[in-house]
């Protein structure tokens, strides 16, 4: 038997060695897996259970609705008349312009600069601004403001009546403040110290209309 033939023979001893290796290790797979049982199974059926549980059926809870109020509440029927009266109105998105809108109207309270923000006031809450902000002015006080972001926004109430949408959100923002006399001395505040201010605001606005801003209707704490 020549050298060429028992290299050959060797190699194929190798290659089939080498085969069976790899089938004890990695197994095979011929396009089908046979049923699993125990753990595995389980844990398949609870994944196929939550999938369902998450499926969208056609005439179900409006999931933008009721990831933010009670399902059958006064406010979740409210805010579905709100989308009957404009398709395109969506939960989640508002509370989105909501958190920015606080942002921008506490921002401009707070340093004096209502041109701004006069848009988005109606007309009682603006005069309400108008005149703290003359007061300030009257005593020699200056607010330097900050705004460290949002803590809490909750949707808590909603009112549909007439074509008039009312929505209620509770904000919990941080930042930090400081109020100084004509001096420039802190009467009040901390310029260094991040605090807290809980406000709750009522948004309300023509459902339907060509405008798409809300406007800010009523102020609380």
């Amino acid at each position: 038997m020549s050298s060429a033939i028992v290299q050959l023979l060797v190699l194929a001893a190798v290659a089939v060695f080498l085969i069976l290796r790899l089938k004890n290790v990695l197994g095979t797979r011929d396009g089908f897996e046979p049923p699993r049982t125990g753990a595995a199974t389980k844990t398949e059926a609870a994944t196929q259970r939550k999938r369902h549980d998450f499926e969208v059926i056609p005439g179900g809870p409006d999931l933008d609705i009721i990831d933010h109020v009670k399902e059958g509440s006064d406010a979740a029927k409210a805010l579905a008349e709100m989308k009957k009266a404009e398709p395109s109105f969506n939960v989640s998105d508002f509370l989105s312009g909501a958190g920015q809108a606080y942002e921008m109207i506490l921002m401009g309270f707070e340093r004096g600069d209502l041109a701004s923000i006069q848009p988005f006031l109606d007309d009682e809450v603006y005069q309400t601004f108008v005149d703290v902000v003359a007061q300030r002015e009257d005593e020699g006080l200056i607010v330097e403001a900050s705004f460290a972001g949002l803590s809490e926004l909750t949707l808590t109430d909603a009112t549909f009546e007439d074509g008039i949408g009312e929505i209620t959100v509770r904000f919990v923002g941080e930042l930090t403040s400081v109020v100084r006399d004509r001096a420039g001395d802190v009467v009040e505040g901390d310029p260094n110290a991040v605090k807290r201010q809980r406000d709750v605001w009522t948004f309300g606005r023509k459902m339907g209309s060509e405008d798409p801003n809300w406007q800010l209707v009523a102020t609380g704490g």
